[in-house]
């Protein structure tokens, strides 16, 4: 055998291999539902800390905004994965025949909030009855049925939410609704109130929140890629909640540059001390844990208020098959 011609046969592939291109990532486009903020930050941790480039893949993360639908996009086919904010959506898409499918579901509890003043006999969620309310109205046909279900809350009750805190802070014996880790801030920080926050998950909303979507045709046809994306947003998740999650904030920041580091921080500690993301089921088979139980309590609760017929199939809104493995939890402190 000739050693000198072997070893430099070897040098060569070597020298071949170090200059060939690197097999190519995966393209993925990746919607969230709003401007970058800590409730994306796995998202945005797991494309800033490599770990989605791990998974053999190159994502793009496209912030949604007030004029951005990225539900639409979804379903044309522009977007290969969505954010939806919570469970509607996702059996809207079922009751309209639109052939999307939830393949995991990052928060375990909705962070929809009513929030009121201290010191006023508003310190249950039993204790709003009766009470004028400002929401949205979105709301109107979504969480707001929960309350009327659960609570006895009635429609004369609603006035409009103009998305400012303004009336709230001007005006003591105001409720309004808000988002778990962005109005009480605001309230706390522009009026020196500390408020009083009722997070409806708490007291038994089963809507999940974050839930990605995707094309039941991307689901037939590359099974493969939706596991490494879910896998991957789930790892994400775990670094940003018990790791260094300054890479995902420089991202977060730079996509929104209003975002302040006071305000992540406060986001990033609400989802921890009430159980956002890592909670309930996600404690025993991972973040983005999501089951049939929760899915069938919550098309009950709706379609009992009207809002989804009984006969919904609502099986077909969601997957199991991508979830619940245990994935990430190493990484959790």
């Amino acid at each position: 055998m000739n050693f000198a011609r072997s070893r430099s046969s070897l040098v060569v592939a070597a020298l071949l291999a170090a200059s060939s291109p690197a097999l190519a990532q995966d393209k993925v486009s990746f919607g969230t539902d709003w401007k970058a903020q800590a409730e994306h930050g796995g998202f945005y941790q797991a494309l800033a800390a490599g770990i989605y480039a791990r998974h053999g893949l190159e994502v793009t993360l496209r912030p949604g905004g007030p004029q951005v639908n990225h539900a639409q996009l979804l379903a044309a086919g522009r977007l290969d994965f969505n954010m939806s904010s919570n469970s509607f959506i996702v059996l809207n898409y079922v009751k309209e025949t639109i052939p999307m499918v939830a393949v995991a579901a990052l928060f375990q509890k909705d962070p929809t909030v009513l929030i009121a003043h201290p010191g006023q006999g508003h310190d249950t969620l039993a204790a709003l009855k009766g009470k004028p309310i400002m929401i949205g109205s979105d709301a109107r046909v979504s969480w707001w049925l929960f309350l009327k279900a659960k609570f006895g809350y009635a429609d004369d009750q609603i006035r409009p939410y103009t998305f400012s805190v303004a009336p709230f802070l001007a005006n003591k014996a105001a409720i309004q609704q808000g988002y778990l880790g962005s109005e009480p801030f605001t309230i706390e920080s522009q009026g020196g109130v500390k408020p009083v926050v009722h997070l409806l998950a708490d007291a038994g909303f089963s809507g999940y929140g974050a839930i990605i979507q995707t094309s039941q045709r991307l689901v037939r046809e590359r099974r493969d890629l939706v596991q490494r994306f879910v896998d991957a947003s789930i790892e994400g998740w775990y670094s940003y909640l018990y790791r260094d999650p300054s890479p995902g904030n420089a991202l977060i920041k730079k996509d929104n540059p209003e975002m302040t580091d006071a305000l992540i921080a406060y986001g990033i500690a609400r989802m921890k001390d009430r159980g956002i993301v890592d909670s309930g089921d996600a404690e025993t088979m991972g973040v983005g844990a999501m089951s049939e139980a929760r899915w069938r309590d919550f098309h009950a609760v709706m379609a009992a208020q009207g809002l989804y017929p009984q006969t919904l199939d609502w099986r077909t809104g969601y997957t199991l098959d991508f979830v619940n493995k245990k994935v990430g939890m190493s990484l959790k402190r």
